[in-house]
């Protein structure tokens, strides 16, 4: 696919995971703005749909796909269901969808058996980035991308990613997953199971994959790999799961305290500029706008913390995720 005339590499398709609601549905929004074809990756299409239709996405721009990412054996199915029912390329993949229940006393499990946040959040998306790469490999756009969606709170290189409760985001020596990550290991460290943590180390993963992928295939690919915290999305339905006075003053505590708080549609468009514009075509970079969202603010890239960044900690995360996934 060519440039257009302003220069700007030409709209592609992109899949999208998790769109019923929040950040996903709202980058959904902005990526067919830009005249994106998008796939969405839901456990239910129906309510996917319903949701686009609320925001009056184009049903041209969109193709539903279900795909439950807790569950591999669905993960595998929907992949199927793409490469046989929508022809065309994939230019792009964003990992967006997460689970966040730190309410639980005791883990949930996948159909595999793996803790559902992890088994979800990562390991999901793991299989799913596995089995979409050739996709995009083969796609002919000149700028395909396969972003992330990270977070504060397992970066300990910034202020959220320094807060102790329950704990911070940490693999250790990965022991869970090395004995299998099934009953009673619902912890990828083999520790005790906390919730809020579990959550905060299967977005670690996600960050980690990233850096993983760029430092094993972007040079022979040329795939751009990255990352991005678009700010804190304070309402997201991420924390419905949450007490409600918390989620009565966490977002004014981000609005009126912090300066952290971004909106839905805000942090929509952010991942969309991660996707589509030239400016952000570097593989290898976790995009931030700041703790602070200051008008104008710039994006720029942000440093990660050793837990994200060191190679033999990725390696680990990955030769471990490809075991579980039934990869390896």
């Amino acid at each position: 696919m060519a440039p257009s005339a302003s220069g700007e590499a030409s709209p592609g398709t992109v899949l999208i995971t998790g769109t019923t609601s929040g950040v996903g549905l709202h980058a959904t929004r902005a990526l067919t703005a830009r005249g994106w074809t998008v796939i969405t990756a839901n456990r239910d299409p129906v309510r996917a749909g319903a949701a686009a239709d609320s925001l009056g996405i184009p049903h041209s721009q969109l193709h539903h796909l279900r795909i439950d990412l807790g569950d591999l054996d669905s993960v595998r199915a929907g992949v199927e269901t793409l490469v046989d029912s929508i022809g065309g390329d994939l230019d792009a993949l964003v990992v967006n969808a997460a689970v966040y229940k730190p309410r639980l006393k005791q883990p949930e499990r996948s159909p595999q058996g793996y803790e559902l946040s992890m088994a979800t959040n990562h390991l999901g998306h793991f299989l799913l980035i596995q089995m979409l790469l050739p996709k995009l490999q083969q796609s002919s756009h000149p700028s395909r991308r396969l972003v992330i969606l990270g977070t504060v709170t397992a970066n300990s290189k910034e202020l959220g990613g320094k807060i102790p409760i329950p704990a911070p985001a940490d693999l250790g020596d990965l022991s869970g997953f090395a004995a299998g990550f099934h009953a009673p290991i619902a912890m990828a460290d083999g520790k005790p199971f906390k919730p809020g943590k579990a959550y905060k180390d299967s977005k670690l993963c996600n960050m980690i994959t990233s850096q993983e992928l760029h430092r094993r295939l972007h040079g022979g690919t040329g795939i751009v790999f990255s990352s991005l915290y678009p700010g804190c999305v304070a309402d997201s339905p991420l924390f419905r799961n949450t007490p409600r006075l918390f989620q009565k003053v966490f977002p004014w505590f981000q609005k009126t305290i912090t300066g952290g708080y971004v909106t839905q549609s805000l942090a929509g468009e952010r991942v969309a500029q991660v996707v589509a514009d030239p400016e952000f075509a570097v593989s290898g970079v976790h995009w931030s706008w700041g703790n602070r969202q200051k008008k104008d603010g710039k994006q720029f890239s942000q440093q990660l913390s050793e837990k994200a960044s060191n190679p033999d900690t990725a390696a680990k995360v990955w030769d471990t995720s490809m075991q579980l996934v039934g990869l390896s």
